[in-house]
């Protein structure tokens, strides 16, 4: 479907990884963010150590596939994303110009086909070969004083952006329409007539509540759950005998 992106179009590449506790605590990020798709170029030995680090995720480990190359790893994708920590604005090859992550996560629900993220080496990162072959660079903002990130580090934060922006993982809450809120407000203003609130602060303080309920936002469940509370207090005190 057009603006929709399904998750097994992504594929998590690590370029020559070297240390294999890194492995696995990206093969748990994965699991956590449901990406299943691991490509790994010129890997260390998978061991104890990274099926340890991976928890629960050692299927993504059993299931990745393994390349000689780069251009191997790469050749069936259709998009392409580098991932660098080191930027030239001033490159008039463009080669490290990067989007970052919070703009990239937005917009790559608009590419379609299948879509390779590559992460560098622990200690060189991408060379520029590598990432001249890729479509753009992606570059997750970090303080002047420390620019890298360590490898599952940053994978995390990118599958963790991608996770909460994207269309096809958000669970959409079904949200209140023009009905329900009207209803709800008025169900809050028969609140405040039952408990013989101050009249001359009721009109300021339906408003604050229609605030309130415009800024949450509020789901269907979350709707009902409030009316049903707002409907047994109102029928008690309707119902408390007057002394």
């Amino acid at each position: 479907m057009d603006g929709e992106r399904n998750i097994n179009d992504f594929y998590i590449i690590l370029v020559e990884p070297k240390y294999s506790g890194n492995i696995g605590a990206v093969a748990r990020a994965m699991m956590n963010f449901e990406f299943k798709k691991l490509y790994l170029v010129n890997p260390c030995k998978l061991d104890d150590t990274c099926y340890a680090r991976a928890m629960h995720a050692g299927e993504i480990l059993d299931n990745a596939k393994c390349f000689s190359t780069v251009e191997e790893s790469v050749k069936n994708l259709d998009y392409l994303v580098a991932t660098s920590s080191i930027e030239y604005v001033k490159d008039k090859k463009h080669l490290r110009n990067p989007v970052l992550l919070d703009d990239f996560s937005k917009k790559i629900q608009k590419v379609k086909g299948k879509i390779g993220i590559l992460f560098g080496r622990e200690d060189y990162g991408l060379y520029n070969d590598e990432i001249a072959i890729c479509d753009i660079m992606l570059r997750i903002p970090t303080s002047e004083s420390y620019l890298s990130l360590n490898l599952s580090h940053a994978v995390s934060l990118v599958l963790y952006d991608l996770y909460v922006k994207q269309e096809f993982t958000q669970k959409k809450k079904r949200n209140i329409g023009k009905v329900e809120k009207e209803k709800l407000y008025e169900y809050f203003s028969n609140l405040l007539e039952d408990i013989n609130y101050p009249k001359h602060k009721k009109e300021n303080t339906e408003i604050m509540f229609k605030r309130i309920m415009g800024r949450a936002l509020i789901s269907k469940w979350e709707y009902h759950t409030l009316m049903g509370v707002f409907g047994k207090t109102i029928e008690k005190i309707e119902n408390k005998p007057k002394k």
